[in-house]
């Protein structure tokens, strides 16, 4: 990493491996008092969370009979598997003849999400699971020792970033779909996750999507897929009261602090709140089935391609490496923990 430039001076979750949980100073310097925040009402906010930890799992209660019974993959309106991609290619076209003659790569990532995109306190770096993908993509572009700027944005930041051409991409645990496909294009698969509850391991006020969500507190990330569903119908019928923030870990440290009853999250994410804070734990199953991809801007079909073929390599040679060192030993409890592989790529050309 050759530089870093922060876009979410909102947030202030920063995630700091092997610390204890969030005590009351850090709370105070978060919300200005070191007291519990006052229940929430639907709206905006953000926090800090910090700790370390392993990832529980317990039994999802009866669910509502008015969601779905299974997760499935998403298929868009007109039949289109929204996972789809370009065929690789090696190739240098426009965008990626624009990086090379730059020297330099922009990526858009998270530094706050533990175990995928988090800035190391003792380094100062950013690392995880998305920033080794960075990384292969980077080495492809530029060679040994690429020159990458990261560009930290919240959740719901992501899209404008690559539209507007702040980012050269980004890759930041960003679920494929139906909407998304329409605003940006994204690499294949490299990794699969679904929506699934966080909530505390004592004395939990809610046991899965059913009425014990009805008047309960929910955290969410704003412009996440989490967001979209509460907001679905049947998800919606639930009653439950949804506390949207800037990025998904902010939800941990409201809830530590008992202003929230329940975060939905991604699994892979969820996975990072258990690790860095053994007083959480995710329940169920995922009620989703998301695939993570890269995403860039739809003119640059090239650079699409390019990735897609660093994709082809890195799933054969490094992404079972990167799964050990960042994931394994957290996703165990969860789906995506029993299937420990990326996804075999889509493509619809």
């Amino acid at each position: 990493m050759r530089g870093v430039a922060g876009r979410d001076g909102r947030s202030l979750a920063v995630a700091l491996s092997g610390l204890a949980v969030v005590t009351a100073v850090l709370a105070s310097t978060v919300l200005g008092s070191a007291a519990p925040a006052p229940p929430a009402a639907e709206g905006r906010s953000s926090g800090a969370g910090s700790g370390h930890g392993a990832v529980g799992a317990r039994a999802d209660a009866e669910r509502s009979p008015a969601l779905r019974a299974a997760p499935e993959p998403e298929t868009c309106a007109d039949g289109e598997d929204p996972a789809a991609s370009l065929k690789p290619s090696a190739g240098s076209g426009p965008a990626v003849t624009r990086i090379k003659q730059r020297g330099r790569l922009v990526v858009g990532v998270d530094q706050n999400s533990y175990l995928w995109g988090y800035r190391d306190p003792s380094t100062g770096r950013i690392e995880g699971f998305d920033i080794d993908l960075v990384q292969a993509i980077a080495t492809d572009l530029l060679g040994p020792d690429p020159d990458v700027t990261y560009k930290t944005i919240p959740t719901d930041q992501r899209v404008t970033a690559v539209q507007d051409g702040d980012v050269d991409m980004v890759v930041r645990a960003m679920t494929v779909n139906c909407e998304r496909i329409r605003q940006v294009a994204f690499s294949t698969a490299y990794f699969e996750a679904g929506q699934q509850l966080v909530v505390p391991k004592e004395k939990a006020r809610v046991t899965g999507f059913n009425e014990s969500m009805r008047g309960k507190r929910l955290c969410v990330a704003a412009g996440s897929t989490a967001e979209t569903l509460m907001r679905s119908e049947g998800y919606r019928g639930l009653g439950a009261k949804i506390l949207v923030v800037d990025n998904q870990l902010d939800c941990l440290v409201r809830m530590q602090l008992g202003g929230t009853d329940a975060t939905l999250t991604d699994s892979a994410l969820g996975a990072g709140q258990a690790a860095q804070d053994p007083s959480v734990e995710l329940i169920g199953e995922p009620e989703t089935i998301e695939p993570y991809g890269v995403a860039m801007n739809r003119a640059d079909e090239d650079l699409v391609r390019r990735v897609n073929k660093v994709l082809d390599d890195y799933r054969d040679s490094k992404w079972r490496a990167s799964y050990e060192k960042w994931l394994a030993d957290n996703m165990v409890g969860t789906q995506d923990g029993k299937r420990p592989s990326p996804p075999e790529p889509k493509y619809r050309d």
